[in-house]
Parts: C-alpha cells; sequence; structure tokens
C-alpha cells in the first residue's frame, strides 16, 4: 500500500516526501480509513509504530482553514511528548497552501501570554499535557466546544502518571458527536471505566509488532554480580564509543547518582527526570537533539518522550518495575533501520524478570567484559540447559532409569537403554510436529 491510497492533500504528501516516509506502517494501513470515517478508534501498538502521523494527517488533513475555531485537541501525558508531537504537526502543516494555526499547551510556559493569544485568534489544532489545556479551557480562553475530534495519546501513560481525571474534564467539554481517537501501548484494567463511558461504537485495533525488538538492535544481558554497577555502566559507555547513549534507570536519585558519578569520571552527561525544571528539561533537551551530549541518562519518563535521532545505545542500569517499559526503552535504539546496541545489567535477583522478557520472545545475547573488551560469555541457563534430570522424563522412565542404577543383568540394562531412546525419540517427534504447527500458523498470520 502507498500513501497515495488515502486521497490526502497535495501538501500533505510534500510532507512526507520531506520526511522520507515512502509507505504506511501497519498501524497507519489500518487505522487512516478509519479515522478518515470519522469512526470512535481505540488503537493499541507499541512506541515507534508510527501512531503519530496515524492520526496527524488525516485530522489536519481535514481541518477547515476557513473557521477561526479549535477543531482537533491532542493530549500528551508528558511536556516531551506534547512537543514530539507539536514539532511533527508543525512539519505537516508548513507545507499547507493556507495557514494552519497549531499550538502547543504545556506546563512550565507562559500563561498570561498564552491567555492574551487566545484572546486574539483561536488555534485549529491544540496539542498538550491535560493539565494545562484544562486550565485554559476554565478560564474560558481556550474554546474546545466546537472541535470534530479528540485524541488522547498515550492513554496508558497518562493513566499511570495520574493525568485521566483532566482528561475526562476535557472529554466532559466535547458534544456527543466528537470523534475520539484512544493510543495506548496497552489498556490497563483502570482505563476502561473511562474508554466505556467516552469511547462509543469504537473499531479497536491491537497491532503486534512482528517482533518486540527491530532485528537492527543487539540486545545484551551483563551480570552485576560481584561489581561496581556504576563503574559497569562507565565501562559499557567508554568501551563502545557510543554517537549517543541513553541510561535508563527506575528512580530520580538512581538517575541522579548514575549522571554525578559518570560526571566525575570525566564525561559531560545530561540527565533528564521530573523533579528538573519544564525550562532546563526543555533546554537539555534541545543541547541533546544538537548532539551537545553523547550520554543521557533518565528516569522512564523519557522513555515515552525521547525521540532522538542516531541513538546508538541504550543501557538498562537496572530492569524496570514494570516490564512493558523494557521495550520502549531498548525502543529508542535501531530505529529507521539504523543499528543499535541494548544492554541491559541484571542480578540473580533479576532472574525472574529475565525469563518473563524471554517468554514474551525478546531474547538476549549474554556478555561480559574481559580485558578492556566486551566478549561473549556463558549463558546463565547453562547448567539446566546441559542436565538431562529425571523430571525431564516419564514416570514410567524414571523407574526405568532407578533400575539401571541397580547392579542388575546386561539383557535387562539394554531394554532399560532401548525404551530410554524410544521415549526420547517419541517426545523428539512431538516437538518436530508441534513446531511445524507453530509455524503453519505465523504463516497465515503473515498472510492475513
Amino acid at each position: 500500500m502507498a500513501f497515495e491510497t488515502f486521497k490526502f492533500q497535495p501538501f500533505i504528501y510534500q510532507a512526507l516526501k520531506e520526511s522520507g516516509f515512502k509507505k504506511p506502517t501497519e498501524v497507519q494501513e489500518r487505522l487512516i480509513p478509519l479515522i478518515q470515517k470519522g469512526r470512535n478508534v481505540i488503537g493499541q501498538s507499541q512506541t515507534g509504530s508510527g501512531k503519530t502521523h496515524t492520526f496527524l494527517l488525516p485530522l489536519i488533513d481535514q481541518i477547515a482553514t476557513d473557521k477561526n475555531e479549535v477543531q482537533v485537541v491532542v493530549t500528551a501525558p508528558s511536556r516531551e511528548l506534547a512537543e514530539q508531537i507539536y514539532q511533527v504537526a508543525k512539519q505537516i502543516v508548513a507545507f499547507a497552501p493556507e495557514e494552519i494555526r497549531v499550538s502547543k499547551f504545556v506546563g512550565g510556559t507562559d500563561k498570561k501570554r498564552q491567555l492574551e493569544q487566545l484572546n486574539y485568534q483561536q488555534p485549529q489544532l491544540v496539542i498538550g499535557t491535560p493539565g494545562r489545556i484544562l486550565d485554559m479551557v476554565k478560564e474560558n480562553a481556550l474554546l474546545i466546544h466546537k472541535s470534530k475530534s479528540f485524541v488522547v495519546d498515550e492513554a496508558d501513560m497518562t493513566l499511570d502518571l495520574g493525568f485521566l481525571p483532566e482528561v475526562d474534564q476535557i472529554a466532559a467539554k466535547f458534544s456527543d458527536k466528537i470523534q475520539m481517537l484512544v493510543f495506548s501501548a496497552t489498556i490497563p484494567e483502570k482505563l476502561r471505566p473511562f474508554l466505556k463511558k467516552y469511547v462509543t461504537y469504537p473499531v479497536i485495533e491491537e497491532i503486534k509488532p512482528k517482533k518486540l525488538l527491530a532485528e537492527t538492535i543487539e540486545n545484551w544481558l551483563v551480570s552485576t554480580k560481584g561489581k561496581d554497577k556504576n563503574q559497569l555502566i562507565y565501562q559499557l559507555l567508554t568501551i563502545g564509543q557510543p554517537y549517543l547513549a541513553v541510561v535508563f534507570a527506575n528512580t530520580k536519585e538512581r538517575v541522579n547518582e548514575i549522571s554525578d558519578f559518570l560526571q566525575n569520571q570525566g564525561l559531560k552527561v545530561a540527565k533528564i527526570h521530573g523533579d528538573i525544571p519544564a525550562r532546563q528539561r526543555k533546554r537539555v533537551m534541545r543541547q541533546i537533539h544538537h548532539l551537545e551530549y553523547q550520554y543521557v541518562v533518565a528516569t522512564d519518563l523519557a522513555a515515552r518522550g525521547i525521540d532522538i535521532e542516531g541513538i546508538s545505545h541504550v543501557i538498562n542500569a537496572e530492569l524496570p518495575y514494570d516490564l512493558d517499559f523494557f521495550i520502549h526503552r531498548v525502543g529508542r535504539t535501531g530505529r529507521n533501520q539504523l543499528k543499535g546496541t541494548a544492554i541491559t545489567l541484571y542480578d540473580p535477583s533479576d532472574e525472574r524478570a529475565i525469563s518473563s522478557l524471554e517468554k514474551m520472545g525478546i531474547e538476549f545475547e549474554p556478555k561480559e567484559i574481559k580485558r578492556g573488551e566486551i566478549v561473549d560469555t556463558y549463558d546463565r541457563n547453562r547448567r539446566k540447559k546441559r542436565e538431562k534430570t529425571s523430571e525431564e522424563l516419564d514416570p514410567e522412565m524414571i523407574g526405568y532409569v532407578k533400575k539401571q542404577k541397580k547392579k542388575v543383568k546386561p539383557g535387562y540394562k539394554k531394554k532399560i537403554k532401548q525404551e530410554i531412546n524410544k521415549s526420547n525419540q517419541e517426545k523428539r517427534k512431538l516437538e518436530r510436529r508441534r513446531q511445524q504447527r507453530a509455524a503453519r500458523k505465523e504463516k497465515k498470520n503473515s498472510n492475513r
């Protein structure tokens, strides 16, 4: 499928050409036609799937430039995400033959100036954080009641950060005919009452990634047992000579600790977390985009907010509390067919979490540092894989094995061996059949 299938206005294709987008992603193929028809949509897809363009392209295409009123409202749970969506929107509308007014409303910006601008003129497309948008609505400055479409981006993160009540109040300002578009990586149970309340007769599309991690990403696992974690992070950063590396930690305190250590080692490090003032965070983000920093240390908030070209390395200083965030973190690298390296540090207490990620289909390459180089090392499960424990045998076979250990006649030993071999052959045959069924199923799904 080509973008021309959607029959956008010519300026949309000019914007796409400048961005280098040649064909739509799966989420765009499936959802853009529905959005164009005015349907309510709940789109569940992972980060990096192209969902920002999925809603911006058709909604900007339908904006009536002759109307001085808000027609589309988009909320994002963080200032960084709002800024990211805003920049994409500005790039698209720059090619429009007539001006399309796009305004951004986030905390930490000049509220008085925004109120003055709204008294003069209303934007046609509003992008911002729930708190500031609601604030401007309550001031009777931002008039959103005539809007045709409302987009809630990263709804699960909106819920996690406690902004769903504000989104609820914004949604209550629209007419019953509002088109609701909700995008989320996951649909938590606590989000469902909001969806039931506002999203009537939705089309629910779950776009499952073909692979959880891009093929361009090398996914390494490094044990921290008996090692200084901060020193290990420093070694990994300086051995690999990254173009741009992001280190993720779970708490603001841990981010501060890692960044302080790295700075004391002589590295120029940027840090991003919720306690850093908005103006400073914005300045740091701009400096990162301009490659004034080679190293960034951040909390998970930034995993959904950083969209920087050319991140070559991601290091998980610790596994995220919510394993879904592992995908968001690692997904910052290996984008646009560029190679990337993701490195996860773990100690024995993380075994259950690592196993859960492997069950999700994520494969790790075990690595370690030896003589100043990153080299392959043994699989942490090597003993389990090598041992042929009696628990793997059928109860009947366990009996045979026990008897084999005793002093028995040579002919009986031979019989035991034959029975064990027969059992193992049967298991291998069943496993081959299972793999063939799985392959047929995967082929069938890929042809849909």
